[in-house]
């Protein structure tokens, strides 16, 4: 029987692989003052050589120059490259201890979207999807600006479809295993993410034609050329003089610039992506190399493999690069000689002609991967979780020890869950602090999991992928003149619209009517959900109500009672934290004030 892989190796891991790369750097920085000094030697042996050789043959001084200029441009081009090895291997093994700090519950590292946190989505707020210390923060490691909106877009819209999460399941399992493959993609990709990620004129076709299909800048690129060949020879050959070489620059400066504004245009929409583009490329690439098993990998691979997609983006990036070069000394002299603007210019129009209809699935296509990057460094991460089945009914839901992934899994006290069909409540009283609150965010985070394709913390665990809503976190808004009372029945209004619609729920509700008094707050319970039982809705209910527990004598086959209880034994409260049947006996809070001494 193979042995299960533990959370030990996989420290055990990515304590070795940061060893073993800062082995490899330390003999590439050897290498590359070996190489630094090596090309101070040939420079001053050159100079050296030419003092000595300043009276011999021209012939033999330009020989002996343009072997030395040549070893030295040879090292500087190595140089250059082992400086780029040095800067990946830095990459990588800051990366390798950024993941022993997140086993560690570090994840400070890695972005948490705070932009995205909203409180009025359905469960976004309830269950810490965006922010600091965050699910999103467990999970990102997408190096892209599309990897990471859907990933942003995963977490608010999970998958409903049972094929569609067992296809991403298969995904997410091959890709956990290749360790290397989604290492160097987040450090290739990382190493650009400060750079312009705006590539959004790649997907618009404004502009499109706008000198590619000018007739008379098309002539004028290859009539200046032509022009200036003449003008050239001429000079050479004492035709025309040498001083009206100056009144030419001047006239084919005017002329290169004429389809100036158009250029702008197009130079402006592209401006400073080169780099991006460049890292876009080699992340295509990669993934097009890669031997793939999983059915929707091969999916998302034939789109780049297909159009050759990672040659055409550097061939794009080559073209802007080009733009971006333009007001350089070289740029001016060369779109002075050969309209160069004009032509690179036409390429990028080119460019978007042919692969307009290519560029938006690409793109897709390598977010994609760098989601599932990030789906696999999770599963990889976390080798005692386990993948959930689906079930095929509305609803089923049964998890033996769940456990919540952000609390540490030296503190975590699991939990199972058991909802054996729709029409069905947990009613959870218990006392302050006793764990209930927990418990609800342990199993809607667990289930949003499951939707994602991911393993989950637990044991085992079965669930139908219904549309997920909570409400344990709703706020009053000072903006919207809007009390707290208010935006709870709003909640609430929209759960019952959704089931009215025909919608397909899981709902999680702690302490409903809140922001009313108790008796109050009694009826609107009991006859809330009376009325989720009725629209065959399901969930699980946390409430401090003892008498809602009453609901499973009216509801035997409906409502069924769970509790977390406060034990106090003389004057000590201890927790256990440990669901139990039945409910609540032991409430808190007036020992808690007395132990404090507020009665």
């Amino acid at each position: 029987m193979e042995q299960k892989t533990t959370i030990n190796d996989i420290y055990t891991f990515f304590r070795q692989k940061k060893e073993n790369h800062a082995l490899i750097l330390q003999r590439l920085k050897k290498r590359i003052y070996h190489i630094g000094t090596l090309r101070l030697v040939v420079l001053v042996v050159l100079i050296v050589t030419l003092w000595l050789l300043r009276n011999n043959d021209w012939a033999n001084i330009i020989a002996i120059a343009g072997i030395c200029a040549g070893c030295f441009l040879f090292l500087v081009v190595y140089h250059t490259r082992l400086h780029e090895k040095r800067a990946f291997e830095e990459s990588l093994i800051q990366y390798f201890e950024n993941e022993r700090k997140a086993l560690d519950y570090d994840f400070s590292a890695f972005d948490g979207a705070s932009e995205h946190i909203d409180p009025q989505h359905t469960f976004s707020m309830d269950l810490d999807l965006f922010g600091n210390k965050s699910l999103f923060q467990l999970v990102n490691r997408t190096v892209t600006k599309m990897g990471k909106e859907m990933l942003i877009n995963r977490f608010k819209q999970p998958l409903s479809d049972k094929q569609d999460i067992i296809m991403h399941q298969e995904g997410i399992r091959e890709m956990s295993i290749l360790s290397r493959f989604r290492h160097h993609f987040y450090v290739a990709g990382v190493e650009a993410t400060q750079a312009t990620q705006n590539i959004s004129f790649l997907f618009s076709t404004d502009n499109l034609y706008l000198i590619s299909k000018n007739r008379v800048i098309t002539l004028l690129i290859w009539l200046v050329p032509a022009l200036w060949t003449l003008i050239i020879t001429g000079c050479f050959l004492q035709w025309i003089p040498a001083n009206y070489l100056v009144y030419c620059c001047v006239l084919f400066y005017l002329i290169a610039n004429i389809p100036f504004k158009h250029i702008r245009k197009v130079f402006t929409s592209g401006d400073k992506t080169e780099k991006i583009l460049i890292t876009y490329s080699k992340l295509m690439e990669q993934v097009e190399y890669e031997q793939f098993n999983a059915s929707i990998l091969q999916k998302y691979q034939s789109i780049l493999k297909w159009n050759s997609a990672s040659n055409e983006i550097k061939r794009l990036s080559r073209t802007i690069g080009a733009l971006d070069q333009r007001f350089s000394l070289i740029g001016v002299i060369l779109n002075l000689l050969f309209m160069r603007d004009t032509r690179q210019a036409i390429k990028l129009e080119r460019w978007k002609q042919k692969n307009a209809n290519h560029v938006q699935d690409w793109f897709e296509a390598l977010g994609a991967f760098d989601v599932f990057c990030s789906f696999g460094a999770f599963a990889f991460n976390h080798p005692d979780y386990e993948y959930p089945t689906m079930t095929d009914t509305y609803f089923g839901m049964e998890g033996k020890a769940l456990g919540h992934p952000l609390i540490h899994r030296n503190l975590c006290v699991r939990n199972d869950v058991f909802i054996p069909k729709n029409k069905h409540f947990l009613i959870i009283t218990g006392a302050n602090m006793a764990g209930k609150s927990t418990y609800l965010r342990t199993v809607g985070v667990n289930f949003l999991f499951a939707c994602m394709g991911l393993p989950v913390c637990a044991e085992s665990f079965a669930i139908y992928p219904a549309q997920l809503v909570t409400s344990l976190r709703t706020a009053d808004s000072l903006v919207s003149n809007e009390s707290y009372f208010f935006a709870e029945l709003k909640r609430l209004k929209m759960i019952i619209d959704r089931l009215d619609a025909g919608e397909q729920l899981l709902i999680i509700l702690d302490e409903i009517l809140k922001g009313t008094n108790s008796i109050d707050k009694q009826k609107g319970s009991f006859a809330l959900v009376k009325q989720l039982i009725n629209k065959n809705a399901c969930g699980i209910i946390a409430t401090h109500d003892l008498l809602l527990g009453s609901l499973s004598e009216q509801f035997q086959d409906h409502v069924q009672n769970k509790r977390f209880e406060a034990d106090i034994v003389g004057d000590e409260l201890s927790f256990t934290y440990q669901l139990r049947d039945g409910i609540a006996q032991n409430m808190n809070a007036s020992f808690l004030m007395q132990k404090m001494g507020i009665l």
